[in-house]
């Protein structure tokens, strides 16, 4: 048994430098074999058909959806309800084209199900850390432009710093672009990243801060630009996501290091508390945070702690990632106090932990009084509590 590949009305126009055909075969790579109409007759009977118009741009989780089901005939919400696409026993793929390619006005496919993009239940990305219903659009040359914001939105976290929700967006969505056009690949953007981490931690124990808080922050936004440059282009792999990730995981506590080690000796007796104590509390409370994170989604929830209920969205925001430390670490140089920036570093990677460890010990009560693992507030955004609070707008990609 083979699953086939085949498109009719392809559209030239490209959105994030592909067409809809292209982004679609990357999608499912090697998963499917490619075919033609003129193929159809030749399959074997156990064989499947997985059909597409080129002309519309569809949500990635759909054609991954549409690839692993059969018997399956996707159509277009609003009136008249157009077929887009289908994926369905060799036997019935002449007329399954027929209906996506727009020849004819209906089918009869038995045993095949008809669906929309609102009634396959696909809502929650836990790897996006949002819930947002999946897609299917025309595209024209016209509204391409359009495409391309709304798939750098979809790309786009909705559980994340408030740095990175609301200041990034506008200007990584400019860089993105300049990063198409330039034929940039993400592993670039990341190796550049890796440089900027490097000359903010060697500025930092330099005790130049201003310039190394410059390259730090310039890293962090290169950091939101690769990872939505992998998504809207679909070039994302997994030395490029493993790197990205060691690196995220590596620098923030040793720049902290650094940032105390470039202190001179008059701000380290400022302190109050010996440096070698705070990098303790530092490290300690950063590998601790780490592994209530992995705890949790390895044995509780299948997702981000973050993604559990809305409090835990909310502090997201703030949490004492790299963004928020980042803030800290500002202000005090912008007060020319950097002592007090380590020092609140400190504070609030202990306090974050602390919550965190709180949050741990009340969602494995919770998983032992359900009895199954828990879910997430944003898999309950479409019904009571949570449906039209200020929350689900904010963090369900509404």
């Amino acid at each position: 048994m083979s699953v086939h590949l085949l498109f009719c009305q392809p559209s030239p126009v490209t959105i994030w430098g592909r067409t809809s055909r292209e982004r679609i075969e990357r999608i499912l790579g090697d998963a499917v074999r490619p075919c033609t109409a003129d193929q159809l007759a030749d399959l074997a009977a156990d064989d499947t058909v997985v059909i597409f118009r080129g002309d519309y741009l569809y949500d990635d989780r759909l054609v991954s959806h549409l690839a692993a089901t059969a018997n399956l005939l996707l159509q277009l919400d609003a009136p008249p309800h157009p077929a887009v696409a289908a994926h369905v026993p060799a036997a019935l793929a002449a007329e399954a084209l027929a209906l996506v390619d727009g020849a004819a006005a209906d089918a009869t496919l038995p045993g095949v199900e008809r669906s929309t993009p609102n009634t396959i239940t696909l809502a929650f990305q836990k790897k996006l850390r949002k819930s947002e219903p999946p897609f299917v659009l025309p595209i024209t040359a016209q509204g391409s432009r359009a495409l391309e914001q709304r798939l750098f939105d979809w790309s786009y976290k909705g559980v994340t710093d408030l740095v990175t929700k609301w200041a990034w967006p506008v200007p990584a969505r400019r860089v993105v672009a300049l990063a198409v056009r330039w034929r940039l690949t993400p592993n670039q953007v990341t190796l550049a990243g890796l440089v900027l981490v490097c000359i903010a931690g060697a500025c930092f124990s330099a005790g130049l801060y201003g310039v190394g808080l410059a390259a730090g922050w310039l890293m962090t936004f290169l950091d939101t630009v690769d990872g939505k440059l992998a998504r809207v282009t679909l070039t994302s792999s997994r030395f490029g996501h493993y790197f990205d990730h060691l690196i995220d995981l590596i620098h923030p506590p040793l720049w902290y290091l650094l940032w105390g080690l470039g202190l001179s000796a008059a701000q380290v007796e400022g302190l109050g508390l010996e440096l070698a104590t705070c990098f303790r509390l530092i490290f300690a409370g950063y590998v601790a945070g780490r592994l209530v994170e992995g705890s949790f989604q390895l044995l509780l929830g299948r997702f981000s702690i973050f993604c559990w209920r809305p409090v835990d969205s909310w502090f997201r925001l703030i949490t004492a990632r790299r963004n928020p430390c980042l803030i800290l670490l500002t202000a005090s140089v912008l007060a020319g106090r950097p002592e007090l920036g380590l020092l609140a570093v400190t504070g609030w990677t202990v306090a974050s932990t602390l919550f965190l460890l709180g949050r741990l010990a009340l969602a494995g009560r919770e998983r032992l009084r359900r009895g199954e693992p828990l879910q997430s507030w944003l898999a309950e955004a479409d019904e009571p509590p949570y449906a039209g609070t200020r929350a689900a707008r904010i963090f369900a990609g509404r």
